[in-house]
């Protein structure tokens, strides 16, 4: 399909409300994210029923501020993208309404974007390498809802490698925080409080290491990270530095893992919240390196969700032709398996 216009992208599965709008190449012509970090901190976690009336209030005169950013008008548009799932329900119906809405208002076609494919999507936004990242690559899905590693074979096409058997990594990340005595979301101030400790004064584990497939775990380690923080083995600082040196080794010894059952990757792509831990990219960027690939990993402001990836989705669905219609229900599980290909 032929784009006759840019794309507008909007985002709410969580408790980031963002929209975007890009041109039909890719190009960002606004963006805007807002957080309601400062709602949810008190609670120490997203609240679903205070999220969705967040998104509610504040969406509309966020997509009104981008559009006025990116000099377009509604009726200018190609295209309207939303996120339908997976997430939280009530931020889910709140976008996809709202999108929806925009769409049929000015008889523009409607993506139903699927969370997953947009992270996945994200490689291949001009701009982070030449061209796009190519099909076929590997991506490492890392945030605090998900842990995959999954075969990106082509747009709608995923065959997942591996998965977290208990915690996902963001969420060991908040939880290990949380036992250290950090504000919530943990990952963040961990890595702050990490910068100053020492690895090597705390043996923790690091599960699964060398274990064959790319399945994850981490209830274990954050079991020994309580363990530490009661015994009062080591200052925090330490003990927060041996946590994520486990994290990295792990994630790192899984990707090497995953990369062998993806022969013919072009690229290891790692994407999601914990994309924007500097360990984890150092980790990473190692493991490319000896595998003679490089190593994807978007801005750190598109590694939390975002709209931009959203839009970008939106327009790789459109080029190809796929719609969605407007009964299309939001999804709060949406396996990336159940994806709609291309023709």
């Amino acid at each position: 399909m032929d784009l006759k216009g840019p794309v507008l992208g909007i985002e709410s599965s969580c408790d980031e409300t963002a929209a975007a709008v890009l041109a039909p190449d890719g190009t960002i012509m606004a963006e805007a994210v807002f957080s309601q970090t400062e709602d949810h901190a008190r609670f120490g976690g997203v609240v679903p029923e205070l999220a969705a009336r967040a998104h509610l209030s504040h969406l509309p005169g966020l997509v009104a501020g981008v559009m006025e950013r990116a000099g377009v008008a509604p009726g200018d548009l190609g295209g309207v993208a939303a996120t339908s799932g997976p997430g939280l329900i009530g931020g889910l119906i709140v976008g996809a309404s709202f999108g929806k809405g925009m769409a049929l208002s000015q008889g523009l076609p409607f993506v139903a974007v699927n969370h997953l494919e947009a992270h996945a999507l994200t490689p291949r936004l001009p701009g982070l390498l030449p061209g796009g990242a190519a099909f076929p690559y590997l991506l490492l899905l890392l945030s605090g809802g998900h842990c995959q590693c999954v075969a990106v074979e082509g747009l709608g096409r995923y065959r997942r490698l591996g998965t977290t058997l208990d915690d996902a990594v963001g969420e060991a990340f908040d939880k290990a925080a949380k036992l250290l005595g950090l504000p919530w979301p943990g990952g963040p101030h961990l890595e702050r409080l990490a910068a100053g400790g020492d690895a090597a004064r705390v043996p923790l584990p690091r599960p699964l290491l060398g274990r064959a497939g790319c399945d994850f775990s981490f209830s274990g380690l954050k079991t020994a990270v309580a363990q530490a923080v009661a015994k009062g083995v080591a200052a925090p600082a330490d003990i927060a530095a041996s946590f994520q040196a486990s994290v990295a080794a792990v994630v790192a010894d899984r990707a090497r893992h995953a990369l062998a059952m993806a022969p013919g990757a072009t690229a290891l792509v790692v994407s999601g919240g914990v994309a924007a831990n500097t360990g984890v990219r150092t980790a990473l960027t190692a493991v490319a390196a000896a595998a003679g690939l490089p190593m994807v990993a978007p801005p750190i402001r598109l590694c939390t969700d975002n709209a931009v990836m959203v839009a970008w989705a939106g327009i790789e669905r459109l080029h190809a032709g796929l719609t969605d219609p407007w009964d299309h229900a939001p999804r709060p599980r949406w396996p990336l398996d159940e994806l709609t290909p291309p023709a």
